[in-house]
């Protein structure tokens, strides 16, 4: 992964988000005193975000504005607007957040991390260039899987499966980990990344880290290796993390949270499912029924014409140029 250059300088600015979810009705939320209360709130944090970009762009005079998607990104994105400052943005998820369809209208190019047909914007301005990921994350050979193995300490002989939920953690897939590992355990050895704030509660729950199991809290450093370590991978369906197990072209379970804003992670999933590059399982489903990610991990480790072929068509959304193609429509307009 990357390390930040500390000689790079940062400036913030305050940003407000509208509150919404996927899995509450409209009407609901409305009734919802909190959140409607925290809406109004941060309508006062964006317009104070909107002068503190103008004061900030007036100063600096950018020949371009990037903006990667995200709450924050409003106030500024209408203040390179109304600057006559060109606007770039990238949209890393297949559903268009609040952000992005507002910048959109006006932004001069748009870069989409999927394939444009799962976007409405403008097909003159946009270009699908994939998401930007670490070289690290590409297709590893036999050898080097195996090299993998052994640097993190698992049984060569046995098939690998990788269980992360990202940053964070995710407690439904760490749950449903902990009900079928007995049996997972029969087949495959298992790293599962459970997060810092469930950890404690899953070791207690757990074997030891040995050969066969090993827990983690978060992994900083050596990702790339850890995946690229894996027969099969299962995690949420965050953009970032797809693209990069696009370009290591893993066998990949996907369980997306049905709960996050816009339902964007459902999306996700949903392009590369139409494609049949990755299995994915329904989180309430499996909930109702932990069998299922055991029986779809058996499924992809007992049919290997099946998860080589999955990973052919997943690496095949691979994009390795995504940095510089994204660097060349940030350069292409630049106002001088």
């Amino acid at each position: 992964m990357g390390h930040f250059d500390p000689n790079i300088k940062v400036s913030t600015v305050v940003g407000g988000k509208f509150r919404r979810y996927n899995h509450v009705s409209f009407l609901r939320q409305l009734l919802w005193f909190s959140v409607v209360i925290l809406n109004i709130r941060d309508l006062f944090l964006v317009a104070f975000g909107f002068v503190q970009s103008i004061v900030k762009l007036v100063i600096w005079r950018p020949n371009v504005v990037f903006t990667k998607g995200g709450y924050v990104c409003l106030p500024v994105g209408i203040a390179a607007r109304l600057l006559g400052i060109p606007l770039v943005i990238h949209d890393s998820d297949a559903h268009p957040g609040l952000t992005n369809r507002i910048l959109g209208k006006w932004a001069n190019a748009i870069a989409t991390g999927a394939p444009l047909e799962y976007y409405s914007y403008p097909a003159d301005r946009s270009r699908y260039t994939g998401i930007p990921v670490s070289d690290e994350f590409r297709k590893f050979s036999a050898a080097q899987q195996l090299a993998a193995k052994e640097k993190w300490g698992i049984d060569v002989a046995r098939p690998l499966v990788v269980v992360t939920g990202g940053g964070l953690g995710a407690s439904r897939i760490n749950d449903t980990v902990v009900l079928t590992l007995h049996n997972l355990l029969k087949h495959s050895s298992i790293i599962l990344i459970s997060g810092t704030w469930q950890y404690d509660e899953i070791k207690a729950l757990t074997p030891p880290n040995d050969d066969r199991f090993q827990l983690h809290s978060f992994i900083s450093r050596d990702m790339a290796s850890l995946l690229g370590a894996a027969d099969v991978v299962v995690t949420r369906a965050g953009a970032t993390t797809i693209l990069e197990l696009a370009a290591l072209a893993k066998p990949t379970i996907l369980i997306p949270n049905g709960k996050l804003t816009g339902g964007h992670q459902l999306k996700n999933a949903a392009v590369y499912l139409k494609d049949d590059a990755v299995v994915v399982l329904d989180e309430n489903e499996m909930m109702k029924k932990p069998e299922m990610l055991e029986y779809a991990i058996k499924d992809l480790l007992s049919d290997k014409a099946r998860s080589d072929s999955m990973a052919k068509k997943f690496n095949s959304f691979s994009r390795p140029n995504a940095a510089s193609d994204v660097a060349d429509m940030i350069i292409s307009n630049v106002k001088l």
